[in-house]
C-alpha cells in the first residue's frame, strides 16, 4: 500500500499491521484443519448451527470488524462444502454422472473463487474523501475537458456541453473539446455558436479510443477531463476531483460514479426504477471503493481526470481491447502509477433505453475484459501487487459467468429427467454442507452490498444475460482478436410495448426446460422410494426457484414504452412564477427536465392549459427567467413547458439544474437494507407479471394466425359469397 492510502486515515497503518499478522496465522494454521477434518452428518450439523447462530450475533453489531469476521465464518463454511465436494461427492457410476457432475462442480469452484476474491476487494471499501485545491487559483493546473461522440443526436450532446461550460475553474485554465467522429456540420455549427472546439479527424481507427488519442496530439493541457456525451458533469466536477493530484505526483487518473438519471432497461421494464439498487450500482458504489485500497481502480472511460504526462506515457489511451478504459489502468499500473476513486457522483447521465442495447453494452464489456485476459493477462507480468492482480482478475471473471449460470440454471434437470446423480450424496448431507455455505454467502454479501445491490437480483441480471455474453467471450478466450467496439445507443425513444423475443429466446427456452423437469419431478414423486424422495424435493426446489428467476427475466424482456425524449429529474428546489398582471407567485419545484418543470404551488390554484407566464430559477443568488406554458394544472401542482429557449437560457437552465454541485449525491447510495424474504417476494411478483404477459403475448399471437384460416374456412363453408 502506498504512503498516499496509509495517509488517507491516520492511524489505520498499525492497525493494518496487526489484523494482517493474526490475519496470517489464522489462515495458515487454523483454517486448514477446520476445513478438511471429517465429520458425521450429525456433527456437520452442529457445526453448521453453531457457526450460524454466532454469524447472526456478529451481524447484529456494526463496524468493519464484525463484517471481516462475518467474512471469514463464510470462507470456512463455504471452503468446507467445496473441499467435501471435491472429496466425498463425486464418485459415480457412469460416464453421463460424471459429465453432468463435472460441470457443476466447475461451474461451484468458479463462484467459490468469485466469492473470495469479491471479499477481498469489498472488505474494506477505503472512502477517500475530496482535497482542497490551493487558495491561489492562479496555481490550479490546465485541463482540457474531451466529448467524444460519433452518432449521437445534438439534443444528447448539447447539455453535456453546457454542463462543461458550466464547471467552476478558471476560464483561461479550461478548454472544451467535442471530438466528433461523425464529422457533422450541425455540431461544428453548434461548437462555434457556444464557442467550444469541434474536432474532427479523417478516420474512426479504433472507435473512441482512436478519437481520444488524436486529440492528446492536439491539445496541451497538464490535465485530461473526460465525459462520454450523454454524461453531464456538475459545476462542481474538477474542484472535487482535482485537490488528490497536488498530493500525489504519481497519480495519473482519478475516477468518480457513472450516475444514470433515466431508468435503465431493468428499471424502466419491471418498474423498480429507485427502488431497488440498478445493475450498476454496486460496482460504483463499492466494488471501486474496495478497489482503491488495492490501488487497483479501474478508469471507466468517462466522469474521469488523466495526468497527460502519465497517459502519453503508457502511449495513450489502450487501443488493443473494446474495453479500452480498464485496459488504460492496467497498464497505469503496471508502469507504477497510481489510481483513486471518489464515490462521490460528479456528473450523470442516460442508461440505455432497450433490453437489446443493454445486452449489446454488456457483450461489448464481457469481449473486452476477455481480451485483456488473454492477451495482457493481470497474473503475468510485471509492475503489479498481489492484490492488484486479484481485482483485475476477479474483474476479468466476473464476464464469465455465462455458462457458470446456465449450469445453474439447469443442473437439477439432471436427476428429474435423466435420474443422473450430478452429486452423489444423500439429501441430508446435502442440506447440512450447501445450505450453510448458500445462507453464510447470503448473509455476508448482504451485510456488504445492502444498499448497492438487494439479494438474489444479480441471478436476475445474470440469467438474462448468460447466454449472450457466453458466446462473445468463449470466442474472444480462443481468438481475443475477433470483434469490434460497438457504441451504444443512448437517447431513443420505444414508442409501443414490445416483446423482445429474440433477447428471451434462451430465457424461453430455459423456461420450457424447468416446466418439463417440474413434470418429471412430480412424476417421480408418485413411484419413488423414500430414500429418494427427498432428493426429488431437493431437485424440483431448485427448479422452482429457477422459475421464479427466469419468470423475472421474461418480464424484464417485455419492453415499456419510453416516450420522453427529455427525461424528469426529481429537484426541489425554490422558483418563482410570473403571471401576466400578476404578482410574482414564490413556490418549489419538485422535477424537472431540459424541456419543463413541475410545480408545487403554495395553495391550490388553477390555471388554463398554453397559459404564457416567465418562471424564475436561481443560481446562487442571480436569478434567470424563462418563458413557459402550463401543461396541466391540478390543485397545488403545476406542470409547465419551456417555449423557444435561446442557447444563453439553455446554459442558465443547465447551470440552475443538472449541473448543480449536490444534485446527485444527495441521492447516492441512499437505499434502505432490505430482508431476504422481501426482496425474494418481490422478485416473484415480478415473475408472475412475467408469466402473465409472456402467456398474453403468445395468446395474441396464435389468436392473430388463427383468424385468416378461420375467415377462410367460414368463406368456403358459405361458398365463397362475401
Amino acid at each position: 500500500m502506498s504512503e498516499t492510502r496509509q495517509s488517507l486515515h491516520p492511524g489505520r497503518a498499525a492497525g493494518h499491521a496487526v489484523f494482517r499478522a493474526v490475519s496470517w496465522t489464522i489462515t495458515l494454521v487454523v483454517l486448514p484443519i477446520v476445513i478438511i477434518t471429517p465429520l458425521t452428518l450429525n456433527q456437520q450439523l452442529t457445526l453448521s448451527v453453531a457457526i450460524f447462530i454466532a454469524a447472526l450475533v456478529i451481524h447484529r453489531f456494526p463496524g468493519r470488524l464484525p463484517m471481516l469476521a462475518l467474512i471469514f465464518l463464510s470462507v470456512v463454511v463455504s471452503a468446507r462444502y467445496l473441499y467435501w465436494r471435491i472429496t466425498d461427492t463425486m464418485y459415480m457410476s457412469n460416464v453421463l454422472d460424471l459429465v453432468l457432475a463435472s460441470g457443476l462442480l466447475m461451474a461451484e469452484i468458479y463462484a467459490f473463487v468469485v466469492l473470495l476474491l469479491g471479499y477481498v476487494q469489498t472488505a474494506w471499501p477505503l472512502e477517500r474523501k475530496p482535497l482542497p485545491l490551493p487558495a491561489d487559483r492562479s496555481l490550479w493546473p490546465t485541463v482540457d475537458i474531451l466529448i467524444p461522440t460519433y452518432n449521437e443526436p445534438l439534443s444528447v450532446v448539447c447539455p453535456t456541453v453546457l454542463a462543461a461550460m458550466s464547471i467552476d475553474w478558471p476560464r483561461d485554465k479550461i478548454k472544451i473539446f467535442v471530438l466528433d467522429d461523425g464529422r457533422r456540420e450541425q455540431f461544428r455549427e453548434f461548437c462555434e455558436q457556444v464557442g467550444v472546439a469541434h474536432v474532427t479527424r479523417d478516420n474512426n481507427r479504433h472507435a473512441k479510443a482512436g478519437n481520444i488519442n488524436a486529440a492528446l496530439k492536439n491539445t496541451s493541457g497538464e490535465f485530461i477531463a473526460i465525459f462520454d456525451c450523454d454524461h453531464t458533469p456538475t459545476r462542481s466536477f474538477l474542484q472535487v476531483t482535482m485537490g488528490w493530484f497536488g498530493r500525489d505526483p504519481k497519480l495519473g487518473m482519478v475516477q468518480t460514479p457513472h450516475h444514470f438519471y433515466s431508468a435503465d432497461p431493468f428499471e424502466k421494464n419491471l418498474d423498480t426504477f429507485g427502488t431497488v439498487p440498478n445493475e450498476g450500482e454496486l460496482f460504483y458504489g463499492l466494488i471501486q471503493d474496495g478497489n482503491d485500497l488495492w490501488n487497483a481502480t479501474f478508469f471507466c472511460g468517462s466522469c474521469a481526470v488523466l495526468r497527460r504526462t502519465i497517459c502519453e506515457e503508457i502511449g495513450g489511451i489502450a487501443v488493443e481491447t473494446v474495453t479500452e478504459d480498464a485496459h488504460t489502468a492496467l497498464k497505469m499500473h503496471r508502469a507504477g502509477y497510481n489510481t483513486a476513486y471518489l464515490a462521490l457522483p460528479q456528473a450523470a447521465g442516460l442508461a440505455t433505453e432497450s433490453l437489446s442495447g443493454h445486452v449489446g453494452q454488456r457483450i461489448r464489456w464481457a469481449r473486452g475484459m476477455t481480451q485483456i485476459f488473454r492477451i495482457d493477462n493481470p497474473l503475468l507480468g510485471h509492475g503489479l501487487s498481489w492484490a492488484q492482480r486479484l481485482c483485475y482478475l476477479n474483474a476479468m471473471l466476473h464476464f464469465l459467468y455465462g455458462l457458470p449460470r446456465l449450469i445453474y440454471l439447469t443442473a437439477p434437470l439432471a436427476y428429474l429427467v435423466f435420474g443422473a446423480s450430478v452429486i452423489h450424496a444423500s439429501a441430508a448431507m446435502i442440506f447440512a454442507y450447501a445450505l450453510p455455505h448458500i445462507f453464510h454467502a447470503n448473509l455476508t454479501n448482504s451485510r456488504i452490498q445492502g444498499r448497492f445491490r438487494y439479494l438474489f437480483w444479480n441471478e436476475v441480471y445474470e440469467a438474462v444475460l448468460a447466454w449472450h455474453i457466453f458466446r462473445p467471450t468463449l470466442v474472444a478466450l480462443i481468438n481475443p482478436k475477433l470483434g469490434a467496439f460497438n457504441v451504444t445507443a443512448k437517447g431513443g425513444l420505444i414508442e409501443r410495448e414490445y416483446f423482445d423475443t429474440q433477447i428471451a429466446k434462451a430465457s424461453l427456452l430455459l423456461l420450457l426446460l424447468n416446466f418439463i423437469g417440474v413434470g418429471f419431478g412430480l412424476w417421480r414423486l408418485t413411484w419413488v422410494d423414500e430414500e429418494r424422495i427427498a432428493t426429488v424435493w431437493l431437485n424440483l426446489s431448485w427448479t422452482l426457484y429457477n422459475l421464479v428467476i427466469l419468470g423475472a427475466c421474461v418480464a424484464a424482456a417485455n419492453e415499456s414504452r419510453q416516450m420522453r425524449a427529455a427525461h424528469r429529474v426529481d429537484l426541489r428546489m425554490p422558483a418563482t412564477l410570473h403571471f401576466p398582471g400578476q404578482p410574482p407567485l414564490a413556490c418549489h419545484t419538485f422535477d424537472f427536465s431540459n424541456t419543463g418543470l413541475g410545480i408545487d404551488l403554495p395553495v391550490d390554484a388553477r390555471y388554463a392549459n398554453a397559459v404564457p407566464l416567465e418562471v424564475s430559477l436561481f443560481d446562487g443568488e442571480v436569478e434567470h427567467r424563462f418563458p413557459a406554458t402550463v401543461r396541466f394544472s391540478r390543485g397545488k401542482r403545476l406542470g409547465l413547458r419551456f417555449e423557444a429557449l435561446t442557447l444563453a437560457q439553455e446554459h442558465a437552465l443547465v447551470r440552475c439544474t443538472i449541473a448543480r454541485p449536490d444534485i446527485w449525491s444527495e441521492r447516492w447510495g441512499k437505499h434502505p437494507r432490505i430482508g431476504a424474504h422481501r426482496v425474494l417476494a418481490h422478485i416473484a411478483r415480478i415473475s408472475a407479471v412475467g408469466f402473465k404477459d409472456m402467456f398474453s403475448h403468445y395468446g395474441r399471437a396464435v389468436a392473430r394466425r388463427l383468424r385468416p384460416s378461420t375467415a377462410a374456412a367460414d368463406k368456403s363453408r358459405s361458398g365463397g359469397s362475401a
